[in-house]
């Protein structure tokens, strides 16, 4: 009886880790990456969180088409599904944030919710989104949060980071904490209008 104790109390305190339990403190989180939801991963504990749902996850990188084509990808990814996309013809400029226009992206939810569908899983399963620096992220979170679905997770800082003082995307986040990614990607992964 001690044995089973001992086992169950084992058991119990390895699946409230913190690689498991992925707790970080909202109030931590800077203001452009706060969802309603307030649920995040942090890069380096993505992978083992991604193990510990046993195959009820979908992860997926909300970037636009070109960030994945040009930059790459995080291994482990579902799908790209891009929450913005750059306009057809790249005609309007963005003067706050210095470069061309994104534009809201009407395909996103349905493209999540097929997404979802072909994995077998539902609104009530795990969802972890990526971009850039966890701003966006933390937006199409929001969204899939309004229509439903009650386990968003954002991972923190993105595939490319915070900027650093001079400007470069060379301080945290997915590539900068050393974890694999590529720049080839998988047909079956990238979004295609429909």
């Amino acid at each position: 009886m001690k044995l089973l104790a001992w086992i169950v109390a084992l058991v119990v305190s390895v699946s409230h880790s913190p690689a498991f339990a992925q707790k970080v403190d909202p109030s931590r989180v800077p203001e452009e990456q706060r969802s309603k939801l307030g649920l995040y991963v942090l890069p380096k504990e993505t992978p083992a969180f991604v193990k510990s749902q046993g195959g009820r996850v979908l992860f997926l990188d909300v970037r636009t088409r070109a960030e994945a084509q040009f930059l790459g990808m995080a291994d482990g990814v579902d799908a790209l599904v891009p929450y913005v996309e750059f306009q057809e013809f790249m005609t309007d400029w963005d003067d706050n944030r210095g470069f061309y226009k994104l534009e809201p992206f009407s395909d996103f939810a349905p493209e999540v919710e097929r997404r979802l569908k072909a994995k077998g899983l539902t609104k009530n399963d795990t969802i972890l989104l990526i971009c850039r620096a966890g701003e966006r992220s933390s937006r199409a979170a929001d969204l899939l949060q309004s229509l439903g679905y009650t386990k968003v997770y954002t991972v923190l800082n993105g595939f490319e980071g915070e900027l650093s003082a001079k400007g470069r995307r060379n301080v945290n986040g997915w590539k900068n904490d050393g974890l694999p990614w590529s720049y080839e990607l998988d047909r079956n992964k990238m979004y295609f209008p429909r």
